[in-house]
């Protein structure tokens, strides 16, 4: 498929939908990749939200004029760090920069992801990954793919050999959710094998997806960190819910994605 796209051309279907969609993230991925490579100096947490927002403006710059025209009856989530459920209808929720202070850090662990949210169901995701010049794609009943290779949830069946992983806070987080961050953290040092803390969160839900490692949760966090890998890992086979194993919505305030062998263990860690 050509990289260059017909913005004049409507979508014909959720797949056509998730093709150009990916083609869009993929521009915006160079764009982020072309300013990438020094550590950007702040002083003061006012230059660092300047220099995140900049980012953040380079690849809105390129995805929402393509997405808008490519579909344009979906709305705009314009705040990519809020949470809860969202109106009836259909939506694009982007993350343009994910991982984004990783990106000013020179670091590596940062990505473009877009996914049209319908009723708020997750219909369609893209994620790219600049620096590997990986796509990860997934479209509801359809199955998720790294580029054009299906991805498949680890079979792994003990939280003991599992590797789990979960992401930090944000800085400006409840107290009693950072909290319940570090006593999950604890928990799953006791009865798992590896515990992987970092940002962003999307990256560990990649790896869920793929079967790299077992299990990732979270409390409270963005709908664009979290409805990504939602998707991804759900059509690679994997199991979805909160922390206490029930049903995940955007509105829930806790996240566990598995592998189905580990889910119900991984449950019984975070409930205790």
């Amino acid at each position: 498929m050509s990289e260059t796209l017909q913005t004049a051309d409507l979508a014909t279907s959720d797949a056509d939908l998730l093709a150009r969609t990916a083609i869009a993230v993929r521009t915006a991925g160079s764009v982020l990749r072309e300013r990438f490579g020094e550590v950007v100096r702040y002083r003061t947490r006012e230059e660092l939200m300047h220099s995140l927002a900049a980012n953040d403006d380079a690849a809105l710059d390129v995805l929402r004029p393509r997405l808008s025209q490519l579909h344009p009856q979906a709305r705009w989530v314009e705040d990519e760090l809020a949470g809860g459920a969202l109106p009836a209808g259909e939506w694009w929720v982007v993350d343009p920069a994910e991982g984004n202070v990783n990106h000013l850090h020179a670091l590596p662990e940062w990505a473009v992801t877009a996914t049209l949210v319908r009723d708020n169901q997750p219909v369609l995701t893209a994620v790219h990954l600049p620096l590997t010049g990986e796509t990860y794609t997934a479209l509801a009943g359809a199955g998720a793919h790294l580029d054009d290779r299906p991805l498949h949830v680890s079979d792994t069946a003990d939280l003991g050999l599992s590797i789990v992983a979960t992401s930090q806070a944000r800085p400006d987080e409840d107290e009693q959710v950072v909290r319940r961050v570090g006593s999950s953290i604890t928990g799953m040092f006791l009865d798992a094998l590896v515990v992987r803390t970092s940002v962003p969160a999307t990256l560990h839900l990649l790896n869920v997806a793929a079967g790299r490692i077992d299990a990732f949760w979270q409390f409270a966090g963005a709908r664009a960190d979290l409805l990504p890998g939602a998707l991804l890992v759900t059509e690679a086979g994997g199991r979805i819910s909160d922390a206490e194993g029930h049903p995940w919505t955007p509105a829930s305030e806790s996240f566990l994605a598995a592998a189905p062998g580990v889910h119900a263990e991984a449950v019984a860690t975070l409930s205790r």
